[in-house]
């Protein structure tokens, strides 16, 4: 039987989380740094990273879980990046026990129809390659190590298109089926790989839905709890995900959306 009291104890694990210096890839790293992991911060700028990193380290230095994070800044929509990156993880750490795949573009706002080659590319760049190659090399690495959890941050967007929203949306239901195609065949590795599908969550990178009131209050029609979430309402399902208590679940991807799904 497990022990409740250890099944979220993430203490010797290493675990890098993308997107990570703001908005959910921050909320879930401040609770996966509290459970003793040590984290690796990615995101475009090192300056960023190295600031979240900081900050880490010193709010967990007075847990008896806590350990160290460490700034490693990764461009997902360059291939080059990502391959230098865990080039990096593998001579630094050796290994890699989590993932949190959490950074995406979404630079197109508006009709589908009028979205141009540029910001076509970029959104599948980052959020369909990047997304792709990075569960590819984790992947590898994990089962080096005797396993591991890959993580997709997805969107309830890639079940149900958001309005404006139509390429970011494909390529959410992109890493649905991703999630799903990577869980089975890395299975024997034991790899486990499972996504969240947040709804709306208060972040800078959705502020184009939360502080246009007109389409808050259409949104909040469909959404039974009558809210958006705060980023750390992800983070609990992200523990759950990158620890022990979730051991037999992969390919699964959990609707966070307050209801939203369920209408």
């Amino acid at each position: 039987m497990q022990d409740a009291s250890t099944l979220f104890d993430l203490s010797g694990k290493v675990i890098l989380v993308t997107g990570a210096t703001r908005g959910i890839g921050l909320a879930c790293a401040e609770l996966l740094a509290s459970q003793g992991a040590t984290l690796i911060i990615s995101s475009r700028k090192q300056d960023a990273c190295d600031a979240v990193a900081a900050q880490l380290t010193t709010d967990v230095s007075s847990n008896s879980k806590g350990n160290k994070a460490i700034g490693m800044a990764c461009h997902l929509g360059e291939i080059d990046q990502i391959q230098q990156l865990w080039k990096d993880i593998e001579e630094r750490f050796g290994q890699i026990d989590v993932v949190l795949n959490n950074g995406a573009t979404n630079p197109h706002f508006g009709p589908i129809y009028d979205t141009d080659l540029a910001a076509f590319q970029k959104t599948c760049d980052v959020n369909i390659r990047g997304y792709f190659y990075m569960c590819s090399l984790a992947s590898k690495l994990m089962a080096k190590n005797g396993g591991g959890s890959i993580i997709n941050v997805a969107s309830v967007n890639g079940v149900i298109p958001g309005l404006y929203q139509g390429i970011y949306s494909i390529t959410k239901a992109a890493v649905i089926s991703m999630t799903k195609a990577f869980a089975k065949e890395c299975s024997g590795m034991k790899v486990r790989v499972n996504a969240i599908l947040p709804g709306a969550t208060d972040t800078k990178f959705a502020s184009a839905l939360i502080q246009n009131e007109a389409i808050l209050q259409s949104l909040l029609t469909h959404v039974p709890m009558n809210r958006v979430a705060k980023p750390s309402e992800m983070a609990g399902t992200v523990l759950y995900l990158a620890s022990e208590a979730s051991s037999y679940t992969t390919g699964a991807c959990i609707n966070v959306d307050g209801g939203y799904l369920t209408v």
